[in-house]
C-alpha cells in the first residue's frame, strides 16, 4: 500500500476521533468563537453602569482576562504581529479595568497603557464605537458635527435614500447608536478619563468641506439636514421606530440578533427611552450576555455570537468528505440539529428579495432573525447525501437551495446577508469601516464558495445563467497577481481557496488562464517549511503581507485549493500535506486569528478551523490520490 496514503488515512482517523468527541446530545459541535477583546470589556463597564451586583465572578474572570493578554509595553493588539499596539483596545481595555475596581490608575500597568494612549493621541483617536461607549458612560462628549436625525428611518424604501440601503449589520448596530446619541444620553461616570485627552487634538473631525464639496457625499450630508429640520412629532416618530426595531428582532435569550455588540449598544439606547435600568428587556438582555461568557480554557472570554451552526455545518461536511456516511450516528444526530434551525421567519432580507420563502441558516444557535448565504452554503453541504434518501431532509435541502439562488445580487456575486445592498456612497461616509460594515457587496469567498456548493453539490454548471454571471463576476474580480481578496477570512488566501473551488466545481477549465494565474501566486507564496501563513494586516493594506509563520488553517485552504486545481501530485501539495500531518505546533500558530469581523478592529480565532480544515485538506487529497492510483 502506498506510504503516504497509509499515513494520511492514520491522521484522518485521528482527527475525526478527536471531532466526533466534540459533538453534543442534540447533535451540535461547539466550539469557541474568539474575536476582539471589546466584548469583554463593555461587559465589565455595562455590568458596573447598571450597578449590578450578581454579575462578580463573571467581572473576576473577565478581568483576569483583559490583565493576562496587556502586552508588557502596557498596550493590547488585535493580532500577535500588529506592528504596534492597538490604540481603540488598549482604550477600552484600560477603561474596564477601572471600572471592574480590580485595578487602579497607579498600577505599572495602567501607566504604561497611559502613556500608549497619550503618546498616540489620546481618546480623540479611538474608534467611533469606542467614543459612543464612552460617551453614553460619561466620559466623552456627544459630538455636534455630525447628525444623522431619527426620521432618516421613516424614508420609505422606495425612496433614493433610506435606512435599507445600509446592511444588516450596519442597521442592527446603528440604531440603538442613533437613539442614544440623538437623546445625547449620558450615565454617571464610574471612572474618570480627563488625563487621556491630549490639548490641540480635536474631539471630532470636521465635516463642513461636505457644505461645498461636490460629490455624493454632499448630497447625502444636505439631506440628513433637510430631513432633520422635519417637525418634532416625526422625529418622535422615528424614536418609536427605532425601539420598535430592536425589540421585534430581539432573540429568545434576550440579545440583538444574536450580537453581543448589538446588544450592548441596544440596553443603552433602552435606557435612552426612558427604560429602568432593571426592566425585565434589560434584564433578560443582560442574561443573554452573560450565558455568552465561555468558560472553558484558562481564560474566560464573551463570544459576540456563538458559531454552533457554522461549526456543525462545516463539520458534518467535512466528517463526510472524509468517509463517514449520512446514516452513522454522529451525521444523523448533525442533521437533526441542523434540520430545526432552518429560519422560517421573513427578516430583513427580504426588503430587497421580497418573493422568496424563508429557507437560510443562521450562524449561531440563536440566530432566527438573520439568515447568512455562507451558513446556508455551508449546512446544504452537509444535508445534500441525507436528502437524497430522506424527503423531510430534501425538502430542507430544497428550500434552502433556493433561497440561495435568489439571494445573488444583480451583478452575479453573492453577499452575506442580503441582496444588491451595495451603495456607492455609503462606502464614503467619513467614518471608520464605512466600507466594510456600511454595505454588503458581493465578496469573492462568497461568491466561491456558493459556486463550490451548487456546482459539486446541486450539480448546476457553467451553462446555468445564474452560475455564468458568478464566473464573471468572479474572473472581473480576480487580483493582478492571481489571488482573490477574502472579507471574511484572512484574507488573499482565504479569497483564492473560494474562488478557485468555486469555478473548477462548476465546470472552468484547469487550464483556463483564471486558474493558472491563481495556482501560480499560491505556489509562489508558499513558506519554507512547506505552510502557508497570511497576516491579518492584508486586509488593512489590501496587499498581500506574509506571516513569518505558517498556520494550519491557511496551509489547508491553499492544499486544498491546489488540488481542486489540479495540482494534487505538485511538490507544493505534498510539501503542504507534510506540514499538516506535523503534530508538533507552538502556541501562536495555533491562535494566530484567521477570521475577520471587522478589518483593523474586530479579528476571530475559530477555535474549530484547526480541527475542520486541515482534515478536509486531508480528505481531499486522499481522494484525489486514489483516483490517481485506480487510473494508474
Amino acid at each position: 500500500m502506498n506510504t503516504i496514503l497509509e499515513t494520511v488515512e492514520k491522521e484522518q482517523h485521528r482527527r475525526i476521533k478527536k471531532l466526533v468527541e466534540h459533538q453534543q446530545t442534540d447533535g451540535s459541535f461547539q466550539f469557541r468563537f474568539q474575536g476582539s477583546l471589546m466584548t469583554d470589556a463593555f461587559y465589565i463597564i455595562t455590568i458596573r453602569a447598571l450597578n449590578i451586583e450578581t454579575e462578580e465572578e463573571n467581572i473576576r474572570l473577565l478581568t483576569k482576562t483583559l490583565r493576562t493578554t496587556q502586552e508588557k509595553e502596557g498596550y493590547w493588539k488585535a493580532y500577535r504581529d500588529e506592528p504596534n499596539g492597538h490604540l481603540s483596545a488598549t482604550i477600552i481595555a484600560y477603561t474596564a479595568l477601572l471600572y471592574s475596581g480590580h485595578y487602579t490608575k497607579d498600577d505599572q500597568q495602567m501607566k504604561k497603557a497611559r502613556s500608549f494612549i497619550i503618546k498616540n493621541g489620546g481618546l480623540a483617536k479611538a474608534h467611533f464605537m469606542i467614543k459612543w461607549m464612552l460617551s453614553v458612560n460619561g466620559l466623552y462628549p456627544w459630538s455636534h458635527m455630525i447628525y444623522i436625525p431619527m426620521t432618516f428611518l421613516l424614508l420609505p424604501t422606495f425612496q433614493p435614500i433610506n435606512f435599507y440601503q445600509f446592511s444588516a449589520y450596519a442597521r442592527i448596530h446603528f440604531i440603538p447608536m442613533l437613539i442614544a446619541s440623538n437623546k445625547k444620553f449620558t450615565l454617571q461616570p464610574k471612572a474618570k478619563l480627563d488625563d487621556l485627552f491630549v490639548r490641540g487634538i480635536a474631539l471630532y473631525p470636521s465635516y463642513e468641506y461636505l457644505e461645498n464639496e461636490r460629490s455624493p457625499l454632499t448630497f447625502l450630508w444636505n439631506e440628513m439636514k433637510r430631513i432633520g429640520k422635519f417637525p418634532a412629532y416625526l422625529h418622535h416618530l422615528g424614536f418609536q421606530y427605532g425601539e420598535k426595531y430592536m425589540l421585534d428582532r430581539l432573540e429568545e435569550d434576550g440579545t440583538l440578533y444574536s450580537y453581543a455588540s448589538a446588544t450592548f449598544f441596544m440596553i443603552y439606547a433602552l435606557l435612552a427611552l426612558g427604560y429602568k435600568k432593571d426592566s425585565p428587556v434589560i434584564k433578560k438582555a443582560v442574561s443573554g450576555l452573560s450565558s455568552l461568557i465561555d468558560k472553558r480554557g484558562e481564560l474566560s472570554h464573551l463570544e459576540n455570537s456563538t458559531s454552533t451552526v457554522w461549526d456543525t455545518g462545516l463539520i458534518s461536511y467535512t466528517l463526510q468528505q472524509a468517509g463517514m456516511t449520512s446514516e452513522s450516528i454522529t451525521i444523523k444526530k448533525a442533521t437533526k440539529y441542523l434540520l430545526t434551525k432552518q429560519h422560517t421567519k421573513r427578516g430583513d432580507w427580504q426588503v430587497h428579495n421580497p418573493r422568496t420563502e424563508p429557507g437560510g441558516w443562521g450562524f449561531s444557535d440563536i440566530n432566527t432573525n438573520n439568515p447568512d448565504n455562507d451558513d446556508t452554503s455551508a449546512v446544504l453541504r452537509a444535508l445534500t447525501a441525507a436528502a437524497a434518501k430522506n424527503p423531510t431532509v430534501h425538502q430542507a435541502w430544497q428550500k434552502g437551495t433556493n433561497y440561495l439562488l435568489s439571494m445573488q445580487n444583480r451583478d452575479g456575486g453573492w453577499g452575506a446577508f442580503e441582496k444588491n445592498t451595495d451603495w456607492e456612497i455609503l462606502k464614503l461616509v467619513p467614518i471608520e469601516n464605512a466600507k466594510d460594515a456600511a454595505v454588503d457587496p458581493s465578496t469573492a469567498d462568497l461568491t466561491g464558495r456558493v459556486l463550490e456548493y451548487l456546482g459539486n453539490f446541486a450539480h448546476l454548471r457553467y451553462t446555468h445563467p445564474h452560475i455564468k454571471l458568478a464566473v464573471d463576476w468572479l474572473s472581473d474580480n480576480q487580483e493582478k497577481n492571481g489571488s482573490w481578496y477574502g472579507r471574511w477570512g484572512v484574507c488573499y488566501i482565504y479569497g483564492t481557496w473560494a474562488a478557485l473551488t468555486g469555478l473548477t466545481a462548476v465546470g472552468m477549465s484547469l487550464n483556463h488562464p483564471t486558474i493558472k494565474k491563481a495556482v501560480t501566486w499560491l505556489k509562489r507564496i508558499q513558506h519554507s517549511n512547506g505552510g502557508w501563513g497570511e497576516s491579518c494586516q492584508s486586509c488593512e493594506k489590501l496587499t498581500y503581507v506574509p506571516l513569518p509563520f505558517s498556520t494550519e488553517s491557511q496551509t489547508a485552504w491553499a492544499v486544498d485549493a491546489l488540488i481542486a486545481a489540479g495540482e494534487g501530485a505538485s511538490r507544493e501539495v505534498k510539501r503542504g500535506i507534510q506540514y499538516l500531518l506535523e503534530e508538533k505546533r507552538e502556541n501562536h500558530t495555533i491562535t494566530y486569528p484567521t477570521g475577520i469581523g471587522l478589518p483593523t478592529q474586530f479579528y476571530i480565532y475559530y477555535h474549530s478551523y484547526n480541527h475542520i480544515f486541515p482534515l478536509l485538506a486531508l480528505s481531499h487529497y486522499r481522494i484525489d490520490l486514489l483516483n490517481k492510483l485506480a487510473n494508474s
